[in-house]
């Protein structure tokens, strides 16, 4: 994804962004007005004329004061309303373009980066028209309208203001480039990197414990907040230092314009109130002008978040992953005489930063057949292809070669069909940080408490939930309140509810304890009834009498034959 068509997604189209422009000019208008309104007046009413010929005048003060706090208030609402809109329609469009790509597709990138991108990226987004275009439009179109009107009272003013104006964005180009650029740009991956020091520590807290390693994680996010710290306070002291540029251009602009037109007064109809309005006309330009160096230094923020967000998605679906698939019927497909691969070929997607990743764990020449109600042990070393036959066999990796469900070729199926047919229990299951009955109900929303009950009984987990508090029990943030064996239970007990008519468990007992491995695998092969086909992966032996027949992969090959 380009960069470009990030930043056009968040600014919102004209047809909406129109009014808030308009509201906004009309706040930076009725603020000069009243400058120069208010200058006029108090110039002409030393001169003592009759109030008739200052009336207007009076009103017209009146008139841009509340002027000036309305159209605040409409710009304000205007905008966000067209700013807010448009986001929410950025982030359901690129969660739209993730969705394919997840879960394999995103395997490179961190959960703290992709969690930063998506939230904190995202949210910068919104500063494109809010902070970016609005203040940049606004004082552009109001410093001309400020010139051209200076320039009916004195031609030569109007040249000193537009000079000045001139310089002063030069000059806030240059130095928030120079001072601040660098800081800015490092603001949404030092962010990113404090994010995904969090995340891991939070996650990671009981393995970081157990092996004395909490100093260590302290430190990181210590590191990394001290990092966004100092890149922070460096782009404040730059904004900072632009600021003052611009203030101080501020009062030379008054003066320039002073002694420009000092010397004009009385000649051509050039007044006492007129070289006043001359002169203090710049100040209120110039606080219009006063957002234009925050906003180059909010469009620099922008621009490096959309530039994340641009490398989180790619433009296209990677080598690796399915494309293209059917609409979903909404129908699970019959699985007929069982799962069939001939010469089945994967691997998995390109990931940055590493370039063996798609060669490790790929998949060569596979043929493979399981049979409805046969169970089959897949064993082999770390790095065979053991996971990446079982992101075959859900369709989450796409293949090369034939790979059917009965008499249909899965190609012709799409993957949410497909895994209504074919479930996965990973070797780290989500669990989401509700009640026991929530992540149940997730498998299927209809179940009663009773079949809950039922379920907890088969996979062995109904004892320890009353003792928990029943189905009430919270599980914590990603199971953190459950051990790995309960949680492989909580989620067979999904697939059990689910009634998938083939379950693959990829190294279910990865963090169970090696003692207690073999009777958690009695008791997940025991939940499952005979109808159901089971291919379980595991690089472990299992006790025997569990399965069917064994299988053993290296390299990505089968070497054992498919029998």
């Amino acid at each position: 994804m380009r960069t470009a068509d990030v930043l056009r997604s968040a600014q919102p189209p004209l047809r909406r962004f129109w009014w808030p422009l308009l509201a906004g000019l009309g706040t930076a208008v009725s603020a000069i007005a009243l400058l120069a309104a208010s200058a006029w007046l108090i110039t002409r009413s030393a001169e003592q004329p009759a109030v008739m010929y200052i009336t207007a005048v009076v009103v017209a003060v009146r008139a841009f004061a509340l002027g000036r706090g309305v159209f605040r208030y409409l710009e304000r609402l205007s905008g966000h309303d067209a700013a807010l809109g448009q986001l929410a329609g950025v982030r359901a469009a690129l969660v739209r373009r993730i969705v394919p790509l997840a879960p394999d597709g995103l395997g490179g990138a961190r959960r703290g980066a992709l969690l930063s991108r998506l939230v904190d990226d995202v949210d910068e987004l919104q500063n494109l028209p809010l902070r970016v275009v609005m203040p940049l439009a606004v004082a552009g179109l109001a410093s001309v309208a400020s010139v051209v009107f200076t320039a009916f009272l004195s031609p030569v003013a109007a040249l000193a203001l537009a000079a000045c104006l001139i310089v002063a964005f030069a000059l806030a180009v240059w130095i928030g480039g120079w001072a601040g650029a660098r800081a800015e740009r490092s603001i949404a991956p030092l962010r990113s990197r404090l994010t995904d020091a969090l995340v891991d520590e939070f996650t990671g807290l009981d393995v970081l414990t157990a092996f004395d390693a909490t100093d260590a994680a302290h430190a990181r996010v210590r590191s990394a907040d001290a990092a966004l710290r100092r890149a922070t306070v460096r782009r404040a002291g730059a904004q900072g230092l632009t600021s003052g540029a611009v203030s101080l251009l501020a009062g030379v602009a008054s003066l320039a314009t002073l002694l420009v037109a000092a010397p004009l007064l009385g000649q051509g109809g050039f007044t006492g109130p007129a070289l006043a309005v001359v002169v203090l006309l710049p100040m209120a330009v110039f606080e219009v002008f006063g957002p234009v160096p925050l906003a180059l230094a909010s469009w620099r923020q922008v621009r490096t978040a959309a530039e994340r967000i641009a490398e989180t998605v790619p433009d296209g679906i990677p080598a690796g992953l399915p494309r293209d698939e059917p609409v979903a019927t909404g129908h699970a497909p019959a699985l007929g005489s069982g799962l069939h691969l001939r010469g089945v070929g994967a691997r998995w997607p390109a990931r940055p930063g590493s370039p063996s990743a798609e060669e490790t764990g790929r998949l060569v020449d596979i043929d493979l057949d399981v049979a409805p109600g046969e169970r089959v042990l897949v064993t082999g070393p770390s790095g065979a292809g053991k996971t990446t036959l079982a992101h075959v066999l859900v369709r989450f990796l796409d293949h090369t070669g034939s790979y059917r469900i009965g008499d249909t070729e899965v190609r012709e199926l799409n993957g949410d069909d497909l895994r209504r047919t074919i479930g996965l229990c990973e070797q780290s299951p989500y669990l989401f940080d509700e009640s026991l009955r929530q992540n149940l109900i997730f498998a299927r929303d209809t179940a009663t408490d009773d079949e809950l009950w039922a379920v907890l009984q088969r996979v062995g987990l109904a004892k320890w939930a009353r003792e928990r508090g029943g189905l009430d029990a919270d599980l914590g943030e990603r199971g953190a309140l459950v051990s790995g064996g309960q949680a492989q239970r909580i989620a067979l007990a999904r697939a059990v509810l689910a009634e998938f008519p083939v379950l693959v468990l990829d190294e279910p007992t990865a963090g169970v304890d090696p003692a207690a491995s073999d009777a958690l695998l009695l008791d997940l092969l025991g939940a499952i009834d005979g109808r159901r086909a089971v291919v379980l992966i595991s690089h472990v032996e299992v006790p025997a009498g569990l399965v069917d027949r064994e299988v053993r992969m290296e390299a990505g090959r089968l070497t054992q034959p498919n029998r």
